[in-house]
């Protein structure tokens, strides 16, 4: 008989298990504990959503549309893509489910996304990543509030050091559209100089030549013209009450003029939190004002403002969070007792403790195998002289110590 062979990990996924579970699930608590000091309401979305929620909003020439996307047709001959990212799938439930009611609506969620990229350092093609908007608020308070949230969760996880926050205005529609002619007039009077995905990028998304890392697009990119220049006067505004308003929240942030975002209905703020600590893929958070979305899905003119970070990124730099033990560690010396264990290991847990119980193996043993394990509070049960005995150590001053006791007590009277 042949050997039944074992199916393998699709590319570009990941099992998480042991410190770096533990790394990703810090991450996760960390942020549902800053998204409610914020008062972000908690959604969630599906999974796969119509190909057209994706491919408006994104853009049918972006590479995420045009190579990243997995998309098929379901059984009703109805093409559905698998999400890659969040922003699209609330705008339309936005508009779907009445959700304008709630306006200015401030949500947050987090779970997987998918794109079929080449997988590389912290990036998958199944992903994770957290997400927050603010849906219904023009106010550059809206930008603050959410860049301060941002900037807390980078804190309260511990990885703020060596991350910057980049700060760019996009202005307003008339402001962009005028920036946008003259970067293609300067891109185009040296087009043969440029990179040949520059030079694709010329002709679909000019901004998006700004982003380039390849060397023979940088000084190009050093000369060309500068959103400033064209700025409106209600976009500088606009911009000058953005910084000012980080300022005061102390939110520390650094202007970065090549800062873009290529799609058309961007406007205003746009962000990146970066760091060296991730190599070349050193953004960690993004996001931007997106005030033209919710048009391209069909509704009204809608100012929106939101970002989206890594998971796996957060949890890279927040580093392997090693499980800190249970409270107490609980061990059945004699089978006779595994039911008064039980009924111990369950109390406690009813009160809020973590215990770890050791039933198995040799009897003998067991009592060493549980002082192994890294407990505030190591508990046994035995028999001595055929009576119970109930035995409890830990270190001098634990607090934990006295308030086990008195609920293992309470089972035995």
């Amino acid at each position: 008989m042949s050997k039944i062979e074992t199916p393998r990990p699709i590319r570009g996924t990941q099992d998480i298990f042991g410190a770096e579970a533990e790394a990703f699930a810090h991450v996760v608590e960390t942020f549902e504990r800053v998204r409610k000091l914020y008062r972000f309401r908690r959604v969630e979305m599906p999974v796969f959503e119509k190909t057209e929620v994706f491919s408006r909003s994104l853009g049918e020439t972006t590479d995420v549309v045009s190579k990243e996307m997995y998309s098929f047709l379901d059984r009703g001959e109805e093409s559905l893509t698998l999400r890659p990212e969040f922003t699209a799938g609330i705008a339309r439930a936005y508009l779907t489910d009445g959700w304008q009611q709630y306006a200015p609506l401030k949500v947050a969620t987090h779970g997987p996304l998918f794109r079929y990229e080449r997988p590389q350092k912290g990036r998958y093609r199944q992903f994770h990543q957290l997400d927050a908007e603010i849906i219904g608020a023009a106010e550059p308070q809206a930008d603050v509030e959410l860049l301060a949230m941002a900037d807390q969760l980078l804190k309260e996880l511990g990885i703020a050091d060596g991350v910057t926050l980049q700060l760019n205005t996009l202005g307003d529609a008339p402001s962009r559209e005028a920036w946008r002619m003259a970067l293609v007039e300067h891109f185009r009077s040296a087009e043969d100089a440029l990179s040949e995905d520059s030079r694709e990028r010329l002709h679909k998304n000019p901004l998006r030549i700004l982003d380039s890392k390849d060397p023979r697009d940088q000084a190009l990119v050093h000369e060309a013209p500068r959103i400033d220049d064209f700025l409106s006067g209600e976009a500088e505004r606009y911009f000058v009450a953005v910084c000012d308003g980080l300022d005061a929240a102390g939110v520390a942030w650094h202007r970065a003029e090549t800062l873009v975002r290529g799609l058309d209905y961007y406007r205003h703020t746009a962000f990146e939190f970066v760091t060296d600590r991730l190599g070349a893929q050193g953004t960690v958070l993004g996001g931007g004002r997106y005030d033209g979305l919710i048009e391209t899905l069909g509704g009204p003119h809608t100012p929106a403002v939101g970002w989206a970070a890594g998971i796996e990124r957060l949890a890279m730099l927040v580093g392997e969070s090693e499980d800190e033990g249970p409270v107490v560690s609980l061990a059945i010396e004699d089978d006779r007792l595994l039911e008064r264990g039980i009924e111990a290991a369950a109390a406690l847990r009813r009160a809020g403790y973590s215990v770890e119980v050791t039933a198995t193996g040799s009897p003998r043993k067991r009592f060493d195998k549980a002082a192994k394990i890294p407990a505030k509070v190591l508990v046994s049960y035995s028999f001595r002289d055929d009576a119970e005995v109930l035995n409890l150590r830990s270190a001098p001053g634990t607090a934990e110590h006295q308030p086990v006791h008195a609920i293992l007590q309470s089972l035995r009277s």
